[in-house]
Parts: C-alpha cells; structure tokens; sequence
C-alpha cells in the first residue's frame, strides 16, 4: 500500500487536467495516468497534488462513497479548473453551492424537493415542447442557407430553449445568461459572472412571486419560497445550479454527437437503417465523448482503493473520459459502437451526486439528433475535423462547426 502522503523528492508528477487533442477522444494523455495505475497522484494548476482516478470500478466506489466530500469550502478542494477557484471565498457572498457542491444532509433535502421535475415522465412529458424547439430552430438553420454553424444556429438554442422551457426563464434572456456562463470559466471575471447572475436570477424570481407562471421555479415559488419552507437565496441558487449546467453540458453533447456521427459513416448509416438504435447510441456517445473533465471530491477519512491510501483531507478528481475508456470494463473503449450496452459510464457521475437532469438530456439528444439526420440526411462537415475549434475546460465542448448539406435539405418531416 502507498501512503497517499508522501509524494517523493524531486518526481515528476504528471499535470492535471491534461488537454483533449481529439474532439473525439478524451486526452491521450489519460494513458499515462493509468500506467501509473487505477489511482495516482497529479499536480494541479498552481502547484497543489491530488489523486486522479481512472479506474472504473474505483470511480463508481469512490463516487457512491458517502464519506467523500462534493462541499468545494473544504481546505483542499481539488479545483481543476483554477478560475473556479474563486468560488471558495464565502465572503464574496455568491449564492453557489446548491446540488453539486452540497453533502447530505443539505444535498439530500435539495434532491429530494427537485426529482419530481426530473422524473423519466415528467421529462418524456417535454416531449413536444422539445421537438417544437428543435424543429423551430432547424427550420431557421435550414431557411438561413448552407454552410451554417450548428453550435450556434441549433446545438445552443436547443438547449438554452429547452431549460428556460423547464425552468420557466424567459427565451429572450438567453443571451444574458449564455454570456454569464462563459465568463464563469474566466479568471478574474469568474465572481462578477455569478453575481450578475444571481441578481438577474433574484429579479426573476421576485416577479414570479407576484405573478407565477408555469415553470419548475414558478412550481417552487408557490410551494415553497411562498409558504416560508424556502428562502428567495436558496432558490436562486437551485435555478442558477440547473441554468447554467442545463445549457452548457446538452449544447456540447448535441454538437459533439453530431460532429461524431459524422466522421464515422458506418456508425450513422446503423443509426439510420435502425433508428431503433438510438436511445443506445446516445449512452455510447455519452461514454465515448466524456465531455466533463474530472468528478471533484475531497477524503474525509482514510481510504484504501485501488492499490493506494487516499487520506482524510486529500482532494480527489475523478477522470471521467479515463473511466469511461477502461478497457477492464469496456472492451475495445477507443471504438465507437452504436449497438454497445454502455449504461453504466460514469458521464452523469455516479452515486448521490449522479445528474439530476440526466433523463432531460437524454431526451434532449434524442429528440435533436434523430431529427436532425431525418430532415438533413445531406448533412455533412464543411471544414475538415482537424480544423474545428474546440473549448477546452470543466466542459469540453465545440466553438463552432461549420456543417453543410444539398438543397433545402430536407428529408421526412418529423
């Protein structure tokens, strides 16, 4: 056994988080991490070590391990992503915190008030809503002419349109908030990004409490900021939790996916000759793709697991594109193959904290991709892969992709 403390004099650590050099694959750079084994030792931005995981079976225990700690107030929360460390200040007063960096008992009360929103029928019951969103902004993609950018012409206004459907945020303000979003990953706007948000968020509400509507927030206004169960800052800190992961992590996915299916013709042709395959598909995608960077966690007690001791206090991340390429558990992981069972990836986490909005997304995917191949089946990349700008960071993602198709593009309608 290692002792998760001692870190010998002049080695070399490898650097986390390592950069994808491939929007299809995680970093090559995993490889070496599991050379040195299922749970090492990294250095992060700024000088300070952790463990970085890259074992499947030792993700999935480590993540479903109730004494490991998601609270990002904790000494030595292992921020991979160096502007979000900013967020450990309590005194700038950022309403941050709800969901994902909560621990039970706090969490589970959170959890517990928002699952019925998530459920798989009350998402399969946004159905139409979603379909109406992706025809209505493939039709203005279509109507606007090839080539056009699919992030931002379809990916983005899909998911920014379907949260603010659920959430019950105005459409119109999703410029406001995409923005907030991308300067949250910017260091030394990071703490002005999430106040500008909270109060934007905080207005929302206040008018919400005065005239509600039909969204989750209004739902949680009248249930519960109304009969005094719910402080106004603790709900805005739950709409700004699901604002901002509802738009960032779905666009990526939809666009990813997209980009993916077509540099691999064999595995779209499948999709297309058996639209059966689909929901399948959007699970090897999910592993395959991996497009969130590590799983943080921080040791509050000694744990022995994967041939190491992690001690109490010691930060963890969990390599999420790592675990899911595993060859111990997924055979041949650098394949993409729409007809592998790949349920159990780690891409919505695993345990307490497992996504709560992973049915929505689901049906997000879905609804998009397999409307998208059915009304464009021209469509192709008009830029060579290589050359797509990809966004490196806590979300891995696409700048932009340049698609084009024939015609007026259209196929069956939906």
């Amino acid at each position: 056994m290692n002792d998760g403390d001692t870190v010998r004099t002049g080695e070399a650590l490898p650097e986390f988080p390592v950069a994808r050099e491939c929007p299809f694959h995680p970093p090559a750079g995993y490889e070496e991490l599991r050379t040195r084994g299922a749970v090492t030792k990294v250095r992060l931005p700024g000088g300070r070590t952790a463990w970085a995981v890259t074992g499947h079976a030792e993700a999935r225990a480590l993540l479903a391990d109730p004494t490991m700690s998601s609270d990002h107030h904790r000494p030595n929360f292992p921020f991979a992503e160096p502007a979000m460390a900013a967020l450990k200040d309590r005194s700038a007063g950022l309403p941050v915190g709800a969901l994902v960096r909560t621990d039970p008992p706090e969490h589970t009360t959170q959890r517990r008030m928002l699952i019925p929103s998530f459920t798989v029928r009350r998402n399969a019951a946004l159905r139409p809503d979603i379909q109406r969103i992706v025809d209505e902004r493939l039709d203005a993609m279509l109507d606007h002419g090839s080539p056009a950018d699919l992030v931002s012409a379809f990916a983005l206004p899909v998911a920014s349109g379907t949260i603010c459907e659920l959430l019950g945020v105005p459409y119109e303000d999703h410029d406001f908030f995409e923005e907030q979003a991308r300067r949250r990953f910017t260091p030394g706007q990071v703490v002005d990004a999430f106040t500008a948000l909270a109060d934007y968020l905080d207005g929302l509400i206040r008018a919400k409490e005065k005239s509600p509507g039909d969204g989750l927030l209004d739902d949680l206004v009248t249930e519960q900021v109304v009969p005094g169960r719910l402080e106004r800052s603790e709900l805005v800190r739950y709409a700004m939790t699901l604002l901002l992961a509802g738009h960032d992590t779905s666009a990526h996915m939809i666009a990813l996916s997209v980009l993916t299916l077509l540099e691999h013709p064999a595995q779209l042709a499948a999709l297309r000759a058996e639209p059966e395959l689909l929901p399948g598909a959007i699970e090897e995608l999910l592993r395959y793709l991996s497009i969130i960077g590590s799983l943080a966690r921080v040791a509050t007690r000694d744990i022995e697991i994967g041939g190491r001791l992690i001690r109490a206090g010691d930060g963890v991340l969990i390599a999420s594109g790592a675990v899911n390429y595993d060859a111990a558990h997924f055979d041949h992981p650098r394949e993409l193959d729409v007809r592998r069972s790949a349920r159990n990836h780690v891409a919505f986490g695993y345990g307490v904290h497992q996504c709560i909005g992973q049915n929505l997304a689901r049906v997000e995917m879905d609804v998009a991709l397999r409307t998208l191949f059915e009304r464009v089946p021209s469509l192709r990349l008009a830029v060579p892969a290589e050359e797509v700008p990809v966004k490196q960071g806590l979300f891995f993602g696409l700048e932009e992709l340049m698609v084009a198709w024939d015609g007026s593009g259209e196929g069956p309608q939906t």
